[in-house]
């Protein structure tokens, strides 16, 4: 571990030991390591090489009497108030008693911070281990000079692949087609699909995905009317679930990888490309489609040439 030397410092260590063996005079070893000779005698008179403590030796308060700070102390100590709290009950009793005053009191004496109590913080869950196939499914509008697209991702908890896809619009039958895109592109099972509740993804009011009711009535032979994303679900055998009412942090992988990283595409060059190039866009130059910023480890698959493209319904 390296010195740690007081900021105006002159010497270090090994200076201080050859100055505390040497038997030249003050003047020889002043001039030898360009220092003061008041430096110089200092250090021959101690016996250690490490910097004292700086400040008063008994510290002590300006404001405060002993008497006071012998009442802060029991008070902190038989209480157990926070800070403020303190300040205001003790206020009454001592007039002159400072916020300041009243935490520099109660730092010398070692109990500044109050004594953790088991059951004050909740424990936090972790998120359980899935295999391959288990996919954060969001959208996010990106704003262009021109006008406003909106962007798919999907990204596997396990591998962070991701499957991104621009849209001129964002309806349920573009957010059940791209997970009709993704089942494609991936090679193995997609098994389980975590989305907000939406209307691109579950009916308006929903707690629960209806992708199972789906899936018996395909199975009855029923006539049905359904959602187009869990429409998607349901035929692919795919687990759709949704996540709580005012928790966006359990999407917070797409949020950190992508939807907080504006930098992640030029969304300009992009769209201007998606429009030209239609079902042709492997004819396009790669260097329109370049990603910048990339937070490793993730992994995009942006289809041929870096994009997916996506045409227009006529």
């Amino acid at each position: 571990m390296g010195q740690v030397l007081q900021g105006s410092a002159t010497t270090t260590e090994a200076v201080r030991r050859a100055i505390q063996r040497s038997q030249a005079s003050l003047r020889a070893l002043s001039k030898r390591y360009g220092i003061n000779p008041k430096t110089v005698a200092k250090w021959k008179k101690r016996t250690s090489v490490a910097d004292q403590r700086t400040g008063p030796k008994d510290p002590r308060s300006t404001v405060l009497s002993q008497e006071d700070e012998a009442v802060v102390v029991a008070f902190r100590r038989h209480t157990l108030l926070p800070l403020d709290d303190c300040l205001y009950a003790l206020q009454a009793t001592i007039p002159h008693l400072t916020r300041s005053s009243l935490y520099r009191c109660l730092q010398r004496h070692g109990i500044s911070r109050l004594p953790e109590v088991d059951g004050d913080k909740p424990k936090r869950s972790r998120f359980k281990t899935y295999p391959l196939g288990y996919f954060h499914i969001d959208l996010a509008e990106v704003h262009t000079a021109e006008e406003r697209l909106y962007l798919l991702v999907a990204i596997d908890r396990t591998t962070k692949f991701a499957f991104v896809e621009l849209h001129e619009k964002a309806t349920r039958r573009v957010a059940g087609d791209f997970l009709r895109h993704l089942i494609e592109a991936v090679h193995y099972k997609v098994h389980t699909v975590l989305t907000d509740n939406g209307i691109h993804f579950t009916t308006p009011g929903n707690v629960a995905s209806a992708a199972s009711i789906i899936k018996e009535a395909i199975a009855a032979g029923e006539t049905f009317r359904a959602h187009s994303f869990e429409l998607a679900c349901a035929r692919n055998d795919i687990d759709h679930r949704l996540t709580k009412p005012r928790h966006p942090w359990t999407t917070d992988v797409i949020d950190k990888s992508f939807l907080r990283r504006s930098a992640l595409f030029s969304a300009r060059a992009r769209a201007t490309a998606w429009r030209r190039a239609g079902r042709e866009v492997g004819a396009l130059p790669r260097s329109l489609y370049r990603r910048t910023s990339v937070a490793a480890p993730v992994r995009t698959f942006l289809g041929p040439c870096g994009f997916q493209p996506v045409t227009k319904r006529a």
